[in-house]
């Protein structure tokens, strides 16, 4: 008897926690996440040879409009809605052409601030100091 009553108090507990939302929801970022360094290296005239080795492969690309690439990116946080930003960019001839859209500049700042909190006493380089490395 003194086993079912445990049981149910334990069952009773697991429901009304999981009712009450008190679960911890992560922060969840996905997509291309793009530096305001690395957009404001593009310029009208670049290959898609020299736009894919700045930003990466596109999240999007279309089989059926080639001349059109598409960066997309979301962030959710705790759970909410997804704050989803995209930034385009247009080819004509292989040549980039014009560049549409938005996407998350400040979010830079924001990530390397957590992981500086997540990861105490640990360097954690930016992307264009990387670069700075690799080049010698």
């Amino acid at each position: 008897m003194r086993f079912l009553l445990v049981a149910f108090v334990l069952v009773v507990c697991c429901l009304a926690t999981t009712s009450c939302r008190v679960i911890y929801k992560q922060d969840v970022n996905q997509g291309n996440l793009l530096e305001q360094k690395m957009v404001d290296s593009l310029k009208p005239g670049m290959t898609r040879r020299q736009v894919s080795l700045i930003l990466g492969t596109p999240s999007i690309s279309s089989p059926f409009d080639q001349d059109r690439w598409s960066y997309t990116s979301s962030f959710s946080k705790r759970g909410r809605k997804a704050d989803i930003k995209t930034l385009t960019l247009i080819f004509e001839d292989n040549l980039l052409a014009r560049i549409e859209g938005d996407y998350f500049p400040q979010r830079d700042a924001e990530l390397l601030e957590d992981s500086k909190r997540y990861y105490p006493g640990r360097k954690i380089p930016m992307s264009s100091e990387v670069e700075k490395k690799d080049r010698g």
